[in-house]
């Protein structure tokens, strides 16, 4: 699945700005959304392809926020979910498989992690191409979650 559409799903305004800022200047249509009641709002106009995800908000979690787009859009046509989180425990591995999370994106990241989006066409690429992207598999231990793909 080529990327077009990302939504960024962050409680920090200085997340959301770095992250847009990054992938608008790669040529990415990017939407933000503040909370994951938002988000769900913004899915359902901006059709996102991707999903950055922070894992800790207030009032909806990316964790409660995934496990929603999950049960509410059709299998074709669900977004990739990736998580934005600081927490790189097994616990927090397996809430975000749980919830339906794709692969997650360790806080804080820099520039360069996401420099190499510009030239990503799909989830596989990113997967790739941006050090500290990690995929999330059943089974997985931690050892394995903290390696660059």
């Amino acid at each position: 699945m080529a990327i077009h559409n990302v939504l960024i799903v962050d409680d920090s305004p200085t997340e959301r700005y770095y992250l847009s800022d990054i992938l608008i200047r790669q040529g990415y249509s990017v939407s933000t959304a503040e909370t994951g009641e938002e988000a769900m709002l913004k899915i359902r106009a901006s059709k996102p392809d991707l999903i950055l995800m922070d894992v800790s908000m207030p009032v909806k979690d990316g964790l409660q926020a995934t496990r929603e787009i999950r049960a509410r859009i059709p299998a074709g046509r669900q977004p990739a979910v990736y998580g934005l989180t600081a927490h790189v425990t097994p616990e927090y591995r397996d809430k975000c498989l749980q919830a339906g999370m794709d692969g997650y994106l360790t806080k804080p990241f820099k520039r360069d992690q996401l420099r190499a989006v510009k030239k990503m066409g799909s989830v596989a690429d990113l997967m790739g191409m941006i050090p500290g992207m990690k995929k999330l598999t059943r089974g997985q231990d931690m050892a394995g979650a903290d390696q660059e793909l």
